[in-house]
């Protein structure tokens, strides 16, 4: 006689879980893991690692998702490691040898000089092992066929580019980055500088928007708790923007402004704010210039 498996009864919850993601897990698999074990209705990460990257993969749950673009959009800080004289088909230890050279000598003068031709608005070309589409297949498709295309480069900013250490054949950096930045080509980018070549052998990402990681918050460390406790560590689903401004919803005014419908307010600027009631957050709004109150992503969390 067969055991049926028992279906797992999903939740509406909701709320952001910081996520350490381990090495060769890809970011989608991550992201799974954690809903299955929150039990979450919904969920969506926030910017995909590689398997081979480590580090701060913000997970929005349930309501929380309707903010998950801006950190999508939002500043990255990555700590990273390049190793020189060796590059790779895929920029980091993943790939196949291209070329070998020697290694010049490293000063700590002679590096700097290179790093600073990257510090501040730049371009880059987006490698070919990418999830970018042409014509509605993923550049990495492509790559893997031998096939390689044209691509533009385009504009990033690297806020913050700090060389932490050095040793004979590689560099450790810590990268404050625009979004769309690729740190493989990055480290592909200084090693030609240096003229030896590079890859990638390590990557961590320790900041996402105004997130950091908390290095204790691995899958293991979520298995090990009960769900009330899973519970304790979400932020609130409104953390991805809790950085904007706050304003009390009009007296009256709420069931109208969570029904999607406009409001007076008594608010000189116009901006994009955080609309409460009490200690209530209803959603995201953007005030005009004629002092009206616009719903743009309105939270249903009466559901639990």
């Amino acid at each position: 006689m067969s055991v049926q498996k028992k279906k797992t009864q999903r939740r509406h919850i909701h709320g952001v879980f910081l996520l350490n993601k381990p090495l060769h897990l890809s970011s989608n698999a991550a992201l799974q893991k954690v809903r299955w074990l929150f039990r979450a209705e919904k969920a969506g990460h926030t910017g995909a690692l590689d398997p081979l990257a480590t580090g701060l993969l913000p997970i929005c749950l349930g309501e929380a998702t309707k903010f998950s673009h801006y950190l999508l959009d939002s500043v990255k800080r990555y700590e990273t490691t390049v190793k020189l004289g060796i590059a790779t088909t895929t920029g980091d230890v993943e790939g196949d040898i291209l070329q070998q050279r020697p290694v010049p000598e490293l000063t700590q003068e002679k590096i700097e000089k290179v790093l600073d031709l990257f510090r501040g608005d730049t371009q880059q070309v987006p490698p070919m092992y990418s999830a970018l589409k042409k014509h509605g297949k993923p550049l990495y498709e492509l790559a893997r066929q031998g096939i390689e295309i044209e691509r533009e480069a385009r504009p990033i900013t690297i806020s913050d580019l700090t060389l932490v250490a050095f040793t004979e054949d590689s560099l450790t950096l810590d990268v404050t980055c625009s979004k769309g930045t690729y740190i493989r080509v990055l480290g592909e980018d200084i090693g030609e500088a240096l003229g030896c070549g590079g890859h990638l052998s390590a990557l961590h990402r320790v900041g996402t928007g105004h997130f950091d990681l908390i290095p204790e918050y691995t899958i293991e460390f979520l298995e090990s708790l009960t769900e009330h406790e899973r519970e304790a560590l979400l932020l609130p689903a409104f953390a991805p923007v809790e950085h904007f401004t706050r304003v009390q919803v009009p007296e009256g005014r709420e069931k109208y402004f969570c029904n999607g419908l406009e409001s007076n307010i008594d608010h000189a600027e116009e901006s994009q704010v955080l609309v409460f009631d009490g200690e209530l957050c209803l959603g995201l709004a953007e005030i005009t210039d004629k002092k009206r109150l616009v719903p743009k992503r309105v939270l249903n969390l009466h559901k639990s």
